[in-house]
């Protein structure tokens, strides 16, 4: 229910922006994470996720992964509506919380800005799960 839920609030956020499509903000975290704080670290990273794709409509997606051959290694995809998404994103108190919460617990961190190749296709992608 909840998938859906978002799949629908994603198609809703994604036709109101079409027209802002060169505004969306693309990005894939590159984490690494001191083993001893990896469970810890899990958690707040779960919880600052789920709370911000619930509670932030300019948060299209916050996707977290973790590495198979290195659990140490945490990838998150991010796609926000705008700068103007992003830059509320990062002021709210569940963000500030995991980021002052785990910067002990992080050994680095990039935050590469992405380019789709296809933004259309991302709707084809995320109209399949309907």
């Amino acid at each position: 229910m909840k998938q859906k839920l978002f799949l629908m609030l994603f198609a809703l956020v994604l036709s109101a922006t079409t027209m802002a499509q060169d505004s969306m903000i693309v990005r894939l975290a590159e984490i690494e994470v001191y083993p001893e704080y990896l469970k810890e670290y899990l958690t707040f990273a779960n919880e600052v996720d789920r709370l911000s794709v619930e509670r932030e409509p300019g948060v299209i997606c916050l996707f977290p992964m973790q590495s198979a051959e290195d659990s140490t290694q945490i990838r998150i995809l991010e796609i926000y509506a705008s700068e103007e998404a992003y830059q509320r994103h990062i002021k709210t108190e569940h963000f500030q919380k995991y980021k002052q919460g785990t910067m002990h617990m992080v050994k680095s961190l990039k935050l590469p800005t992405m380019q789709p190749l296809d933004p259309e296709t991302m709707k084809l992608i995320f109209n399949k799960q309907r």
